[in-house]
């Protein structure tokens, strides 16, 4: 079963993701890049995951966080969940629940 990604509030955050990083910052605009191709993979997620079973991580999810492990140079997924603590930019492209 494909697992859904569910938007929370920051509990302990006076400040969102969207206001830390700057607006003309270049991680926007891949963020974007990565919003329309996915959005054009939802079909075939949706065809290969089953519609029971245990929730999994969203694909989407692994994907960005693959693609930002290559970009930033991050060396093992330890590593990158540390970003994901830290790195408001990493954060924001892949979700603060990442």
């Amino acid at each position: 079963m494909r697992g859904d990604y569910q938007e929370g509030g920051d509990l302990f955050s006076y400040v969102s993701l969207e206001q830390r990083i700057p607006k003309r910052h270049p991680i926007r605009k891949m963020r974007k890049l990565m919003d329309e191709a996915l959005a054009n993979l939802d079909p075939v997620f949706n065809e290969i995951y089953a519609e029971d079973g245990r929730p999994s991580i969203p694909p989407e999810r692994l994907i960005r966080a693959s693609l930002l492990q290559v970009i930033y140079s991050i060396r093992s997924e330890r590593q990158l969940m540390e970003q994901l603590d830290y790195n408001p930019r990493v954060s924001l492209v892949c979700g603060p629940e990442c």
